[in-house]
């Protein structure tokens, strides 16, 4: 039997009992904003995971608890910051967590993007470690742990945390509330014990860490790695054989558990008007009927952009007959602005288009389009369906879920995925085109392969890709987590905790375990009621 929305949501049932789901990320799953005419509008956001999770959080229910990013959130959630999503279908409930900005420079520029991002990548960037970023992680791990705590109050929970923004929070939850069940995913590689413990912090991050009952990565290298530093960290008790750790009366599973994406969404992004938003696409950048590869990432220095467009100028130097007969399209969303090496990123990107669009380019031709801007995953589909390739390039990446999105928009089993060799999709799908985005020849070939594979290769690759997808479906992944941390949910809810004087009662409605797709649609309706929809 597969894997799909139902047999999740039974898994859910099953696994969990009565305990809510609360699920713990920085980015939300949806973001309200203020429109040119001032009326409140709202988007998904960009980004793998809030696109894989939002699909378990509608099958299963419960609490999505996030930094509130968006110029009109506040407008259009209840006083304790709560609204129901999606926001045309509420079903289950978004608490956002509002921040300074002061605290997310800390905390978010600084400690997790400016320190762990590059530790856990190995791209050669250097880390800053900086006590005054630290200190703002740890007080935005408090305050995420203060709202956990509040939504989890009146019953048992299942916590499940997102990535390597709270690597504090599951031992705050833990110190607080012993019967919680906290779980985490860390969707970013992790790095050998040389690298990871030259981290003044080293130490609280593993044992933050170890606060969960189960510690998930995308591969088994990774929870080698991760056991092997706290190895060589902390004092505990290794059980190698179950993957698990014991300390200070806390045992943590650590496995694999691969995330990929749902397929079903492909159709959904595509629809029926997919050829034409292609063509307007089209003609809006003088792209003709050429084949096109696309790339399609954030302008991040992991992502090996520059590496790419150095492959797309070796093929054009190699094979002078594909001059003016394809374009590569590089969607770069902007990213963490902020930091230094992300603005020199952008500026080497720019300029490698330039040069080779100088070199090669005719007055109607220019071989690189460049697209330094967010796009839709209407548009980002719709550019899927219609390339002759696309091209995944990182230079280190835990999952790389693009990959896997080509792959499922591609109904006419056509099309070539060039895959980078140091990605946990190369694990998988074992028929893209792989290629090492150091070596410039490789690279180039595989981008040669997209141009002129014959179309019977393209289909017996294709179709073998999205059976592969189809089967470890995003709601595999989060049924197979849910299985293994269910086995800590107490068969039946402990006693209420005792309040401390003064402790502010929150919302009784919110408090309820049996109806999530009730009480987003109550707490929806309430919200836009305070912004006045």
């Amino acid at each position: 039997m597969g894997w799909s929305k139902e047999r999740l949501e039974e898994v859910a049932r099953t696994r969990l009992g009565g305990a809510k789901l609360i699920v713990v990320a920085n980015r939300e799953p949806y973001i309200h904003r203020y429109a040119t005419d001032g009326a409140v509008e709202w988007i998904r956001p960009a980004g793998g995971l809030t696109t894989a999770l939002d699909p378990v959080m509608q099958a299963c229910g419960g609490v999505w608890v996030a930094h509130g990013s968006g110029d009109a959130d506040r407008a259009v959630t209840d006083p304790s910051g709560r609204v129901g999503v999606p926001p045309d279908d509420p079903n289950y409930v978004l608490r956002r967590v509002w921040l300074t900005p002061e605290q997310e420079d800390g905390y978010y520029y600084g400690a997790a993007n400016g320190m762990l991002w590059p530790l856990c990548h190995q791209v050669f960037a250097r880390p800053a470690f900086d006590p005054g970023h630290w200190d703002a992680y740890r007080r935005v791990n408090q305050t995420f742990a203060d709202a956990v705590l509040e939504e989890a109050q009146g019953g048992p929970a299942l916590v499940f945390i997102q990535d390597y923004h709270f690597a504090l929070l599951p031992r705050l939850l833990k110190a607080a509330r012993p019967d919680l069940v906290t779980a985490q995913f860390w969707h970013i590689p992790w790095p050998g014990p040389e690298k990871f413990l030259v981290c003044p912090w080293a130490r609280d991050i593993l044992d933050g860490l170890l606060g969960n009952d189960l510690m998930g990565f995308h591969t088994q290298h990774d929870c080698n790695h991760f056991l092997e530093c706290v190895d060589r960290a902390l004092e505990c008790r290794i059980d190698r054989e179950r993957f698990a750790v014991q300390r200070g009366g806390q045992a943590t599973t650590v496995k694999p558990f691969p995330i990929s994406v749902d397929p079903a969404l492909a159709d959904e992004y595509l629809g029926d008007d997919w050829a034409a938003r292609a063509g307007a696409i089209r003609r809006r950048h003088g792209l003709g009927d050429r084949p096109l590869i696309v790339g399609v990432d954030r302008v991040d220095y992991t992502k090996g952009i520059p590496e790419r467009l150095r492959a797309v100028d070796r093929v054009l130097h190699r094979h002078p007959e594909l001059r003016g007969g394809f374009h590569f399209v590089q969607v770069g969303a902007p990213s963490r602005s902020s930091i230094p090496a992300y603005r020199d990123l952008t500026a080497e990107v720019n300029g490698l288009a330039a040069r080779i669009n100088r070199e090669h380019g005719t007055a109607g031709w220019q071989p690189v389009v460049f697209l330094n801007a967010h796009h839709g995953p209407e548009d980002i589909f719709a550019l899927y369906r219609d390339a002759a390739g696309c091209v995944v390039s990182s230079l280190h990446d835990g999952m790389n879920l693009v990959a896997k999105e080509f792959v499922t928009a591609r109904a006419d089993d056509r099309g070539v995925l060039v895959l980078s060799t140091f990605t946990g999709a190369a694990r998988e799908l074992t028929d893209a085109v792989l290629a090492n985005p150091f070596d410039v020849d490789e690279l180039a070939d595989g981008l040669h392969a997209a141009l002129t594979m014959p179309a019977a290769e393209q289909e017996r690759r294709m179709r073998r890709m999205r059976a592969q997808v189809d089967d470890h479906n995003i709601y595999r992944w989060a049924g197979m987590l849910l299985s293994e941390v269910g086995k800590r949910v107490p068969d039946s809810p402990p006693p209420p905790a005792e309040k401390s004087e003064g402790e502010r009662e929150p919302n009784k409605n919110l408090r309820a375990y049996g109806d999530e797709e009730a009480i987003a649609r109550e707490t929806y309706v309430t919200a836009m009621q305070l912004a006045g929809a």
